[in-house]
């Protein structure tokens, strides 16, 4: 049998973590350190791998609770390979040291088990909870794999050179950084989005680090209906690749 398929050979490589192909993560397991994955993120695997549920503590339980933000994660462990993928999104790999990153847990495919994640609020000027409320925080020494929809955007962030964010197009930035949420309105109703132009709650970014955007946004347009048909095919509504996101979306 002849295909150019047999080209998407699997990469070989010596390290932990390893981009097989822009939608495609490969994971290196030896015996001593496990991974954990999104649930459901495997779409192969070869040798020994075991795939268990990842404990929640009763804190982690509560946050998400009353948050919507946490991780829902299994844990591989064993020897061998296993590949990593959620509905083709762009892979990224992350170096999380001393800064530490924030990252809408939404966008995480895989991470050290070494890494400590808790939930962080993003304050709002105008103290309502929307979009962007709530983060993880990702501290320690490790690496995290990131989804994007489409090739990201990094932007550097400096003390003279502010950065602001759609917050339904933010994936992750520097811990360090200091944030605010602020809705883009001339109005007193800051509930309502401004004019026709379909721009809502965004993020200011101030300090020194980087903020990473995706070229896309969480949210559905403006007005448009969500469940079954056109809508779930573009990945909102209960039937929509989205449908087990839901707060992320605009109540």
């Amino acid at each position: 049998m002849q295909s150019p398929l047999f080209s998407h050979t699997e990469q070989q490589s010596q390290d932990r973590y390893t981009v097989q192909n822009p939608q495609l993560l490969r994971v290196s397991l030896t015996g001593h350190d496990d991974v954990l994955a999104r649930k459901g993120a495997m779409v192969a695997y070869q040798g020994l791998i075991d795939f268990d549920g990842e404990y929640q503590s009763s804190g982690q339980r509560r946050a998400r609770a009353n948050t919507g933000e946490g991780l829902d994660l299994m844990r591989c462990s064993g020897q061998g390979t296993v590949y990593l993928a959620n509905l083709a999104q762009y892979v990224h790999l992350v170096d999380v040291d001393r800064e530490g990153m924030t990252v809408d847990s939404a966008y995480v495919l895989a991470l050290d088990s070494s890494l400590h994640t808790e939930v962080i609020a993003v304050d709002s000027q105008y103290g309502i909870s929307g979009t962007g409320k709530y983060q993880l925080n990702i501290t320690g020494q490790g690496k995290v794999a990131l989804m994007t929809s489409g090739q990201p955007l990094m932007l550097q962030v400096t003390p003279d050179k502010y950065v602001n964010a759609d917050a339904d197009a933010i994936v992750a930035w520097s811990s360090s950084l200091r944030v605010q949420m602020q809705a883009q309105t001339h109005s007193s109703n800051v509930r309502r989005r401004r004019g026709t132009t379909g721009e809502g709650w965004e993020l200011s970014f101030l300090g020194q680090g980087f903020a990473l955007v995706q070229p896309s946004e969480v949210m559905p347009p403006q007005n448009a209906q969500l469940g079954e048909g056109i809508a779930a095919q573009f990945g909102v509504g209960q039937q929509g690749a989205r449908g087990q996101n839901q707060n992320n979306a605009w109540n």
